[in-house]
């Protein structure tokens, strides 16, 4: 009679020599998102950054954001692009801090995957390091996770936390607003990830298109266009606050372009924006026209084209335009801010159809 095998977390199905590759396979990405603050490298318990840089505040306000890549990261899987969706991450968090104003100064990652397979979870934080050497801040940290019996083998998700500082008197919002001032948006590089369960449903469910179909409106395959990573704003955004008057910013996310614009508007006041002003992206009117989707779904689902908006006192409008300008983003004018009238529940107004 054979002798019987004991247990091992091998054979539970976490691999941990797969973890320590990934490891070492991240680090040379890591080393290249830092900023001179963080102390030490990769394969503490922590994450170190000297807080000492903070002295130079008068009052500093530390920023703390935390999101995900949502199911964006089942056309990775199924594509086998691994180093795109690290861009979407850091993109959702920190261009929430810069809407405070906030400077970004580090993040953490969160990986979990069914499996390690280390060259995957390699690129991932590759991607996750690029976009925050683009954001100007330092990937500190992170943790990858593997979970057998839970996640497939080539299942995984991600995660970050990131934390910003600025300082107290220069914290925007809606209480700078005034009547008067001007809706300014920057150009989204396409869907960025968020509605990608609606844009699934309608592109594979219901037109029963694949990922390797070309398609000529979008001048690329479909699958290339939905991994489109998501433009990252925040030094646009901290540049904008150095040359001109800004008074809040809106990161339009998970809602639409109308529920988010309408969380930086205060009572009493309104934003008339002008679809008139821009034309969105050739992905919108395809998810909208094969699912039949009306436009009041669309917009309160996707971006429609704008991943960013400024609110800007008038006389600020040349300078902020200029300056995004000369950082190679797409804005324009989109609306205003005016008086809310008697009766008038809605913070934001989209008036008009959008340009052909």
């Amino acid at each position: 009679m054979s002798e019987s095998t004991g247990a091992s977390y091998a054979a539970a199905g976490v691999d941990i020599e797969a973890g320590d590759r990934a490891v070492e396979l991240m680090k040379e990405w890591v080393k290249k998102a830092s900023r001179p603050e963080v102390v030490g490298g990769l394969g503490g318990f922590a994450g170190l950054f000297d807080a000492s840089a903070l002295a130079r505040y008068r009052r500093p306000l530390l920023a703390s954001a935390t999101d995900g890549v949502g199911t964006k990261v089942d056309i990775a899987r199924r594509m086998g692009v691994y180093d795109t969706v690290g861009h979407d991450l850091v993109g959702m968090v920190v261009d929430d801090l810069v809407v405070c104003g906030a400077e970004p100064l580090f993040m953490t990652d969160y990986i979990c995957v069914g499996k390690v397979h280390p060259e995957r979870v390699a690129a991932l934080v590759k991607g996750i390091a690029e976009g925050c050497s683009l954001a100007g801040c330092a990937l500190v940290g992170g943790e990858t996770a593997e979970h057998p019996g839970l996640l497939g083998a080539d299942d995984f998700d991600v995660a970050g936390a990131g934390t910003g500082v600025v300082e107290a008197d220069q914290v925007l919002g809606a209480d700078r607003i005034r009547t008067g001032d001007a809706v300014i948006a920057m150009a989204s590089s396409g869907l960025h990830s968020n509605g990608y369960s609606l844009v699934r449903h309608v592109l594979f469910d219901r037109a029963g298109w694949a990922l390797d179909r070309e398609v000529p409106e979008l001048g690329r395959t479909l699958g290339e266009e939905l991994l489109e990573p998501t433009r990252i704003y925040s030094l646009d955004c901290l540049a904008l606050t150095r040359t001109t008057e800004v008074h809040a910013f809106s990161h339009i996310t998970g809602g639409g372009l109308a529920n988010n614009l309408a969380r930086v508007i205060p009572d009493g006041l309104r934003a008339v924006v002008d679809r008139s002003a821009w034309t969105p992206g050739a992905i919108f009117d395809l998810v909208g026209k094969l699912g039949s989707v009306e436009r009041l779904e669309l917009e309160k689902t996707l971006n429609m084209g704008v991943g960013m908006m400024a609110v800007v006192p008038g006389a600020s409008v040349d300078a902020a335009l200029a300056t995004l300008a000369d950082r190679g983003v797409d804005a324009w004018v989109s609306g205003e801010i005016t008086d809310r009238t008697a009766g008038d529940t809605e913070a934001v107004t989209l008036t008009g159809d959008y340009a052909s």
